[in-house]
């Protein structure tokens, strides 16, 4: 008897790690993009582009914030980098309404927009957590043509944002 209880004790501290490891892995309930006008990752969640695994997940593009990035720095979701991936271009005017679905609402810092790495507006959050869907009318400036807007969202508890990528034709 003693034998069957060392045995199972053995066990037990052999596989509780593994059991406490699996019970801690998620999958991510990540978190927001930009649905109107259509993202990158939007276009690949409706098969507008063929695109990798971000079609499954487009509210998952989170990386550390400060980046200028499309795909959040994942090399996994690289196609939302490439340019000439065929992405849809939405024509809009001097300004624009970009449209969040966010499915974890963060509470939220800033709400920042790009054009050529140069920050063209910024919405102050003030650390509050956003509703399921906003939406930021963004004035272009004077710029036109086709672009690629980058747009941040900056989470106020983590150090990550979530990234998104939009192509315009600004006046088109």
């Amino acid at each position: 008897m003693h034998k069957k209880r060392k045995l199972a004790a053995i066990l037990g501290a052999g596989l509780s790690p593994l059991f406490v490891l699996g019970l801690s892995v998620t999958p991510a309930s990540a978190h927001g993009y930009i649905s109107d006008p259509a993202s990158r990752q939007a276009q690949c969640a409706a098969g507008v582009v063929e695109c990798g695994s971000i079609k499954y997940e487009p509210q998952s593009v989170e990386g550390p914030k400060g980046l200028q990035d499309c795909a959040g720095g994942h090399d996994e979701w690289a196609e939302l980098r490439d340019d000439n991936k065929g992405w849809n271009v939405a024509n809009v005017g001097s300004s624009a309404t970009f449209n969040w679905k966010l499915t974890a609402a963060h509470r939220t810092t800033t709400w920042q927009y790009f054009i050529d790495g140069k920050q063209i507006a910024e919405f102050d959050q003030g650390g509050e957590q956003p509703p399921n869907e906003l939406s930021h009318n963004v004035d272009f400036g004077g710029i036109t043509g086709k672009k690629t807007v980058l747009a941040v969202w900056n989470v106020a508890d983590t150090a990550n944002a979530f990234y998104a990528c939009v192509d315009v034709n600004i006046g088109g």
